[in-house]
């Protein structure tokens, strides 16, 4: 049985994290970046690496491995930010998540693709679009709009919105 919400032949971007293949539909990938300079900024969850400059704007960068409960993504020569279009109140934001490696684009048939699991009521799968299968494999295809609640995306995208005060000359605030 095919995941209904996905009817269509489909193009992936895959990814590893911790050993595992993840994928995101191709249409919300602007661009893969080799791992750089990420700005922390403090006060914000831990999931919430910091901040990167992409051409003049601020775009914050998530630990998805962090935020799946896998560790901490380290740095070695394949770490990479995969820059994504996520949706957050009707409007589409960029927002960059950390893959321990990208490794292809892929297609998936409809025919290809199974329901996400159930795991029971406890643990929430709705960020999981379907598993594809691949050979004996699974690549687990990830609803990007999905891996963070409204409040986390509100959280980091405010986070990453600079704030500026004014301040006069003696360096006092006005």
């Amino acid at each position: 049985m095919a995941v209904s919400s996905i009817a269509e032949n489909g193009q992936y971007l895959t990814f590893t994290l911790d050993g595992e293949v993840f994928a995101l539909e191709i249409g919300k990938v602007r661009e893969v970046l080799e791992y750089g300079t990420i700005t922390r900024v403090p006060r914000t969850p831990e999931f919430m690496r910091g901040v990167i400059n992409l051409r003049g704007n601020v775009v914050p960068v998530i630990d998805l491995r962090r935020k799946f409960g896998m560790g901490i993504t380290e740095r070695t020569v394949d770490t990479c930010s995969v820059i994504t279009e996520v949706e957050i109140d009707g409007e589409t934001t960029l927002l960059g998540a950390l893959a321990d490696s990208v490794q292809e684009v892929i297609e998936f048939d409809a025919g290809q693709i199974e329901p996400p699991p159930r795991m029971g009521t406890r643990l929430d799968t709705g960020f999981i679009r379907g598993m594809g299968r691949r050979g004996e494999e699974f690549v687990i295809i990830l609803d990007i709009d999905r891996v963070f609640s409204a409040e986390d995306l509100t959280m980091v995208t405010a986070a990453a919105a600079p704030k500026w005060e004014a301040v006069d000359g003696a360096g006092a605030t006005a």
